[in-house]
């Protein structure tokens, strides 16, 4: 295992370059941005986004990220000639915790709305399917790659896939590593909208716009922690521990706003969330 890069080496300007972070209102953007790689991932970029989702995460005046890629491609996966210095040498293996980058999405407080703007593959699929939803630009293309790389289901991926869309399809992407379209993501249930490519930006920021301005913030990250946990209890169980979090929440200021905001019939007001 590697030693952890330190911040000076993972904010450097290429890096920041090649992952670039934007603030509209309360919704963020983090964006894939290498040129002549089709945003191919590497080791520094990978911890550059799960830092900034975790920032993001943090920051009381962001309640929901878009991430999505510049150009053709969302993101291809890790770079390949990374991956041959890996074959060859056996250095520059990743880290060993370096899947909390790749899965930031799902740990983040915030909604993480993935817009695939092209190509998604790989550890870029894995980055997708953390997503809490997934808009695709028509055509866009999709494989998981592993198989066809000699490589093992990376990252989480042969839980998240599954939960998509159902063990079947997910032994066929995964064993296969074939290719495949958005128009068949979305009917596999893997994405939840086909939106025409130069649509693409402005219906993922007006859906995450909709989440920050009407959903309350401590809502959403608790309703996120209960989809990641509760997936593995029984209904018994899941139920009882809703039913706890429920009357917790009736002693939270984000029930009162939520109802007189209704009643009152204009947007809700909810106060930041700041952590339980």
């Amino acid at each position: 295992m590697t030693d952890q890069l330190s911040p000076s080496e993972v904010d450097t300007a290429d890096t920041v370059d090649t992952v670039r972070y934007t603030v509209d209102g309360s919704v963020a953007t983090i964006t894939f941005d290498k040129p002549g790689r089709g945003n191919a991932m590497d080791q520094p970029m990978q911890i550059r986004y799960g830092r900034l989702l975790g920032e993001a995460s943090a920051d009381p005046g962001v309640r929901a990220v878009v991430v999505t890629g510049s150009g053709r491609s969302f993101c291809p996966g890790a770079d390949l000639g990374l991956l041959e210095n890996i074959s060859v040498s056996g250095t520059g293996t990743p880290e060993r915790e370096g899947f909390r980058d790749v899965l930031a999405a799902a740990y983040a407080d915030v909604p993480v709305v993935a817009a695939i703007n092209g190509g998604c593959a790989g550890l870029g699929f894995v980055i997708a399917c953390a997503a809490d939803v997934r808009f695709a630009a028509a055509g866009a293309k999709f494989t998981t790659a592993f198989a066809r790389r000699g490589l093992i289901a990376e990252y989480g991926v042969a839980k998240l896939l599954p939960e998509l869309v159902g063990r079947g399809r997910a032994l066929d992407l995964l064993l296969s590593g074939r290719t495949f379209t958005a128009e068949q993501a979305y009917e596999y249930g893997l994405v939840q909208e086909i939106v025409p490519p130069e649509e693409l930006s402005a219906r993922a920021m007006a859906y995450a716009a909709e989440l920050a301005t009407y959903s309350a913030p401590r809502s959403m990250a608790l309703i996120k922690r209960q989809v990641l946990r509760e997936a593995g209890l029984s209904l018994e169980d899941s139920a009882r521990e809703a039913t706890t979090l429920m009357l917790e929440s009736f002693g939270h200021p984000e029930l009162p706003e939520g109802l007189a905001s209704w009643n009152e019939r204009r947007p809700p007001d909810f106060p930041p969330y700041q952590g339980d």
